[in-house]
């Protein structure tokens, strides 16, 4: 099967769906399928097993998207079936020009994040579901969704979203949990927290840095990429972006990781954290409670409220034997989410929809 994987984001960049991508390709590219991706980049990718073919973000906006556009259309031409991850209308638009079917991966709304970081809305993906500001926006995600297809959602709360959204065929598919190597969590003094991901408005980090403030006896480790427009707390410690390796280090050697998010669909920090037997400390948002849950592999608290996320960390920090028994719950939760299984079902639903 000849398989074009296509994404908006690419190592060296950071976070789940920069990593998602490669796993894939590489997964895929092992049980003997022919791969090529199509990136957008800021420079040429790192070599691969199978070529990969990027396109300058540096070029200007409406440039980008045409170029992205047309190169998807050249290699859609000749693949079976399109893998999408990003840059979802411009594949679309190229896999409806050239009659190749694509199945999309969802990570978020992405009419609601783009309004969200233009600054057009406020509040989180559910009061948006129901309004009608960014009606370009909306049609847009809607036409794009319903002609993919298959739509591969993270969790039961996307799926929902993408069947309203007129989504023909849909698989609640789970972010896979890494394979990781045997991290031997190294000894540290005190309570330590951490953070990874991409700095924006989803991760509400002015609510973590407030709710880590208050309770001066813990530490906090931020790993990411991004504008950070919020003052690290004085227990805070900056780190800047981390390789997904290094990152596991850091979730293994935390006694929590946090997440402050006021939306979000399943993210990939999530799983690492638990696959390294790392529990997390979260916000009740979107999918996050189909992995996380408050009191056996972690705790959970309302979105937006300092006084909840602080007062979790605290009893956190006081209760040994919570954090003893959450710690010994974190990596089984996520034993089911085993990358062959996962990756599997995916390479299924790719033949599936091939031509």
């Amino acid at each position: 099967m000849k398989v074009l994987v296509v994404s908006g984001i690419w190592p060296p960049d950071v976070g789940g769906p920069a990593s998602h991508g490669p796993d894939v390709a590489a997964f895929l590219t092992a049980r003997g399928h022919d791969v090529r991706a199509i990136v957008a980049a800021d420079g040429p990718p790192a070599a691969q097993p199978y070529p990969v073919d990027w396109v300058s973000r540096r070029l200007p906006k409406g440039v980008v998207h045409g170029v992205a556009a047309a190169a998807i259309a050249r290699r859609a031409r000749r693949a079976d079936v399109v893998y999408t991850t990003g840059m979802f209308a411009r594949t679309a638009l190229a896999c409806t020009a050239v009659r190749a079917p694509f199945v999309l991966k969802l990570t978020g709304d992405p009419a609601f994040e783009r309004a969200r970081w233009r600054g057009a809305v406020g509040g989180g993906v559910e009061e948006f579901q129901g309004g009608g500001t960014a009606p370009l926006l909306r049609r847009l995600r809607d036409v794009t969704v319903r002609g993919a297809a298959h739509v591969i959602c993270p969790s039961e709360f996307l799926k929902e979203l993408a069947v309203a959204w007129g989504a023909h065929a849909v698989t609640v598919l789970p972010n896979p949990a890494p394979a990781v190597p045997q991290l031997d969590r190294r000894p540290h003094d005190g309570v330590v927290l951490a953070f990874a991901g991409r700095f924006g408005p989803q991760k509400a980090l002015d609510v973590l840095f407030a709710a880590v403030a208050r309770v001066p006896e813990v530490r906090l480790r931020v790993a990411g990429a991004g504008v950070l427009d919020t003052q690290l707390p004085p227990n805070g410690e900056l780190l800047g972006a981390l390789p997904r390796e290094q990152v596991l280090r850091l979730f293994a050697d935390s006694d929590a990781s946090v997440l402050s998010s006021s939306w979000e669909n399943f993210p990939h920090t999530v799983v690492e954290s638990l696959a390294v037997g790392t529990p997390v400390i979260g916000t009740r948002v979107g999918g996050v409670p189909e992995v996380v849950e408050d009191g056996v592999n972690g705790l959970l608290v309302p979105p937006g409220d300092v006084d909840a996320l602080a007062g979790a960390i605290r009893r956190f920090a006081a209760e040994p034997e919570l954090r003893a028994r959450l710690r010994d719950a974190a990596a089984p939760s996520v034993a089911r989410f085993a990358p062959d299984v996962v990756y599997g079902e995916l390479e299924r639903i790719l033949q599936a929809c091939a031509r």
